[in-house]
């Protein structure tokens, strides 16, 4: 009876431990594809975009507008806005087994129709894992107050 136990509770904390390692993992990939996704806004690199979101991707402005993967792709390829500044930072991330959601705060600087905006956004991000890579699935703005 003492041999479970003790395979029990080896088992148990080998399968902690590999648990640990794989979120680990995750929330560096998802820190990583985050960033990349920011500086795609930044650098209009509409190809990032097309890789990094889902098909099916939703953005809710802080104005309540709702755009889809195809107007995203369009808006980041013709530069308008152009950001010069496009960072997430404070990120907080919660996983869910092939889910993810990653709230934060993003600071933007830039030019649209020629005049210049700054702001800060509370964000929060949806991520699934697709075929081993994680998607951004959707993403709510909301700005806050100066």
């Amino acid at each position: 009876m003492k041999l479970r136990s003790v395979f029990l509770v080896l088992s148990l904390a080998t399968t902690t431990a590999a648990f640990a390692n794989d979120a680990a993992r995750d929330e560096r990939e998802l820190r990583r594809v985050e960033a990349l996704l920011c500086h795609a806004f930044e650098s209009g690199d509409a190809d990032a975009l097309r890789r990094n979101l889902d098909p099916r991707f939703t953005l809710t402005s802080s104005s309540g507008e709702v755009t889809d993967f195809a107007q995203n792709i369009a808006e980041v390829a013709k530069r308008e806005p152009r950001y010069d500044v496009f960072r997430n930072h404070e990120q907080k991330i919660r996983l869910y087994g092939n889910a993810a959601i990653i709230t934060g705060i993003t600071t933007i600087k830039g030019i649209s129709g020629g005049s210049a905006f700054a702001g800060d956004f509370q964000f929060t991000d949806t991520w699934v894992r697709r075929e081993g890579h994680w998607k951004l699935a959707a993403s709510h703005a909301s700005r806050l107050p100066k």
